[in-house]
């Protein structure tokens, strides 16, 4: 099967790795929109006219697939993505709360979303979670976190300040849903501020396990053929791929 994944830049990288560990695709072709990012500060209908766009761009591959690894997009603009597109499209937003009703068992659990303001204020997670009986949730939008990651300052005493700056007056969750694609990058220091009892869920491994469980992959590929393209600086792109992909 051939796949497209879209990113408003590189956080969906995250994604690409969970579905290369996993293998369950033949040809990954990724799009990140990295001459206008970030997509979490922009309006809906922006959103919506981007993520038509990538549609558009992604039709010149004959995909069977595409997974919209931005959560911002996927909780604004997936089924306008699903109307223009000729092939599935699936976003993480789903896969995320998909990947709740699997792993927590407690509809009490005390869910803490992190993301950007978009999809804090889409109020997606909120609502697909209380569809399936979670009522405990508190929703927390931290885009400090996305330039931090992007500086790769994680570990460092500026990604503990924004912690602290975030998280100071919010009660310790028993789960952690890493609502951006940046986030898994500094996955490892959120457990440590919280706890190794807090159960994190991030996007990649949601959404292996949607995929896993919606559709039928009958076949294993171990070494992928893997195309990049950005709208800005595709060198720039290819050059992160390779170190956090290990290419």
């Amino acid at each position: 099967m051939k796949l497209g994944v879209f990113d408003s830049g590189i956080g969906g990288l995250t994604v690409v790795k969970s579905l290369l560990e996993h293998q369950l695709f033949e040809q990954i072709i990724y799009y990140g929109d990295t001459a206008r990012v970030p997509y979490g500060s922009k309006d809906k209908n922006t959103i919506i006219r981007y993520a038509i766009e990538a549609v558009e761009i992604f039709k010149n591959f004959d995909l069977d697939m595409i997974v919209v690894a931005c959560n911002t997009v996927s909780a604004y603009a997936l089924q306008e993505m699903q109307e223009s597109a000729s092939c599935p499209v699936v976003g993480v937003v789903e896969a995320g709360v998909l990947a709740c009703a699997n792993n927590l068992h407690d509809k009490n659990t005390n869910i803490l979303v992190l993301g950007t303001k978009a999809t804090v204020n889409s109020k997606a997670y909120d609502k697909g979670l209380k569809q399936l009986g979670f009522g405990n949730i508190t929703t927390l939008a931290t885009p400090l976190f996305v330039p931090i990651v992007e500086e790769e300052l994680y570990p460092s005493a500026v990604l503990d300040e924004a912690m602290q700056h975030y998280f100071c007056s919010i009660q310790k969750p028993d789960a952690l849903i890493l609502g951006c694609t940046h986030f898994p990058l500094i996955a490892n220091e959120l457990q440590n501020y919280f706890g190794s009892d807090v159960k994190l869920i991030h996007s990649g491994d949601a959404i292996v396990e949607y995929l896993s469980q919606k559709f039928d992959f009958t076949q294993k590929h171990s070494t992928p053929k893997l195309q990049f393209f950005a709208s800005e600086n595709p060198d720039a792109l290819k050059s992160v791929a390779h170190k956090w992909l290990g290419l």
